[in-house]
């Protein structure tokens, strides 16, 4: 088996500046692929930008910009984000790139060759804020406007020749995929979605338009350009070379392992995504995962709502790694999270100064006033310093089990949990009562400073920075941290000279 790893975010849609819930799909996917790092893999984390469609057509019109000076300057501006969000994603592939126009029309030039696609005329509703089609029973009227149930965007009646694609032909197929591969979508509950989607009866799909140009052209026809979807979805291909199938990057990275994704593109990464791949041959990705949505207030975030929470703003006045940490833990991944700088400031209070902050410092502190900031070489572990320890080691396979699976929740309990007995641990040991014996007073150190390594490993993929900072405590670097370390309980070198720490997370002060 590869131990290769290959991770994506959504390619966002550079209609407008970036918001929090792109934030949060980015930082999620960093996560999973800095655990994969050091639990060995090498990882494909992959990002962008999608820039075709009507919709940023209209977009640059208004701005009086040609598109592709309008996607340039979006598009930079979530390539910035990158580095403030300290994303460690390998590459960044924008719709507009040469690379991915070759890959997009080789898939179309499949399909065509395959007559999977055919030239009919389009009647419907479409929606220019979501580029999706609907049918006539996902629209509802609202203040005397059509929009769609799904939603809420507004809708237009559409006529117009268009290419369709075969989706009907790939209903019983895709069923069968879905129950062969019970894990492909999750959580369940998207999956539920998806089947009795499928289930309701798939219609041909359209693949082209004809009534705007900002888009690749049909190779055929030159009158159409490709439907956005089509066209996008096919960036995690165009990212690892394709169509050249002998590349290294196309052999070590496809088929991808996890697409992390929003609730609202589940239905093009799901059903149309894996059909298209079906009738082209090529093979499925191994995971589709489609979050909830960062809710500010009880409502999606969005520039038509006027509610967008700038992630720039708030990692400014907070900083980065307790907003990660924040995200990570109080968003039910893949439910909706409401976010609030209440409770962010809460979660900096409670988690990250009181308990991971205090027990880092507090620890090192006890160390420099008791042993010169050395660890003393002679040890001897007792129950309950193995007890602690332990813990960690039998739940190795468990922590990696919770990755596999996508499940952050466990993940972050077992992290909280551990936080408050390593705490729990050093009070109860009272080492500045053991003073006078040696021995015990190097062990409980000891133990302490190898419960913070521990749950400095865990960290690091929510908050790198911070951790990297914890483990210059030992003369560690980023490159120490390595999951199988994880298991041994008697890694730190004995002794070695720590060093100081700082204070790690600033104690907001309510009363501000």
């Amino acid at each position: 088996m590869k131990n290769n790893y290959y991770i994506t975010t959504p390619i966002y849609y550079p209609s407008a500046k970036p918001h929090m819930g792109h934030a949060y799909s980015s930082i999620v996917a960093d996560f999973f692929a800095r655990f994969k790092r050091i639990q060995g893999y090498n990882v494909f984390y992959l990002t962008g930008t999608d820039e075709h469609g009507q919709k940023i057509e209209r977009a640059a019109n208004i701005k009086k910009k040609n598109p592709q000076d309008f996607c340039d300057d979006i598009s930079q501006i979530f390539k910035d984000l990158t580095k403030t969000l300290n994303l460690s994603n390998n590459d960044f592939i924008r719709t507009t790139e040469t690379r991915h126009k070759k890959s997009a029309i080789n898939v179309w030039k499949i399909l065509e060759e395959k007559k999977e696609i055919y030239l009919s005329k389009y009647s419907g509703w479409y929606s220019v804020s979501d580029e999706a089609f609907y049918s006539e029973d996902e629209i509802m009227e609202e203040d005397g406007k059509k929009k769609s149930k799904l939603s809420g965007s507004l809708v237009e009646w559409v006529e117009e020749e268009s290419y369709f694609f075969k989706l009907s032909k790939w209903e019983k197929p895709l069923l069968k995929f879905y129950n062969e591969n019970p894990n492909f979508i999750l959580p369940e509950s998207r999956k539920n979605e998806v089947i009795s989607f499928v289930k309701s009866g798939l219609k041909d799909l359209s693949v082209s338009r004809k009534s705007f140009k900002w888009g690749i052209p049909v190779p055929s026809n030159k009158d159409h350009v490709m439907y956005v979807w089509l066209d996008a979805l096919t960036n995690y291909l165009s990212a690892l070379n394709y169509p050249n199938t002998d590349d290294k990057l196309f052999n070590n990275f496809w088929p991808a392992d996890l697409h992390i994704i929003g609730k609202d593109i589940l239905r093009f990464h799901a059903v149309y995504w894996p059909a298209f791949l079906l009738a082209a041959n090529i093979d499925l990705p191994k995971r589709v995962y489609g979050h909830g949505w960062i809710l500010s207030g009880n409502q999606k975030m969005s520039k038509s709502k006027g509610n967008i929470l700038d992630p720039i703003e708030i990692i400014k006045n907070y900083g980065l790694d307790p907003l990660r940490y924040y995200l990570i833990k109080e968003v039910s991944f893949g439910n909706d999270g409401n976010i609030s700088e209440e409770k962010l400031e809460n979660c900096i209070n409670s988690d990250l100064a009181n308990n991971y902050g205090n027990l880092c410092q507090r620890v090192v502190s006890f160390c420099e006033k008791n042993a010169e900031l050395k660890v003393g070489e002679e040890i001897k572990f007792n129950e309950d310093d193995n007890l602690e320890l332990l813990k960690f080691t039998d739940s190795y396979q468990n922590i990696v089990g919770f990755i596999d699976k996508q499940d952050i929740n466990s993940y972050i309990s077992f992290i909280v949990e551990r936080l408050f007995a390593a705490n729990k641990y050093f009070n109860d040991q009272e080492p500045w009562k053991k003073k006078d014996n040696k021995v015990r007073l190097n062990t409980i150190i000891y133990t302490s400073l190898e419960l913070i390594r521990k749950i400095t490993i865990l960290m690091y993929p929510i908050m790198p920075e911070t951790s990297i900072k914890v483990m210059s405590i030992f003369n560690y670097s980023e490159k120490d941290i390595k999951l199988d370390s994880f298991i041994e309980n008697n890694f730190i070198k004995k002794n070695i000279k720590l060093n100081k720490i700082g204070i790690l997370f600033k104690k907001i002060d309510k009363n501000d």
